[in-house]
């Protein structure tokens, strides 16, 4: 193999690592704001914000992320951040080969979450709302959704 060969793989590989890096911050927008959201991966929580509107820094993996937010005297609300692939990831194998791709896909580089969630949270109802709705700042999940701690 010629070296230039050689060093030319190694220079387009991990594109999307360089480009996009392995992390993104996804800012949350609730109606209305000051609402609490945590933000979990396979049922972990990998992040939270305090109060709406706000931003969080996650890292890209090919497992979706679902964000769900509480405020008193609203229903919670979910949003599936579905991951997706980066433009780059293209790039990285019609250029780069299988060692670029294998690089970024290792790393998280290759995918991508929407960078901005809205939500709009649903008033509770007057007779549901002392059982139905968390306590202030408190992020309530599905009893099948196990929380590391």
């Amino acid at each position: 193999m010629r070296p230039w060969i050689f060093i030319s793989a190694l220079a387009l590989s991990g594109c999307a690592s360089i480009i996009s890096g392995t992390t993104e911050e996804i800012a949350i927008n609730t109606n209305p704001a000051s609402a609490t959201c945590g933000l979990y991966r396979q049922g972990i929580k990998i992040g939270e914000i305090g109060t709406t509107p706000g931003s969080v820094t996650v890292k890209k993996t090919k497992y979706d992320i679902t964000v769900v937010c509480a405020k008193e005297g609203y229903q919670q609300a979910t949003y599936l951040n579905h991951s997706g692939a980066a433009g780059a990831t293209f790039g990285n194998i019609v250029l780069g080969g299988g060692i670029g791709w294998a690089i970024d896909s290792a790393s998280g580089a290759d995918n991508e979450y929407d960078p901005v969630v809205n939500l709009t949270m649903a008033p509770s109802s007057s007779t549901a709302v002392s059982s139905a709705v968390p306590a202030p700042n408190a992020v309530v999940l599905p009893a099948s959704w196990p929380v590391a701690n």
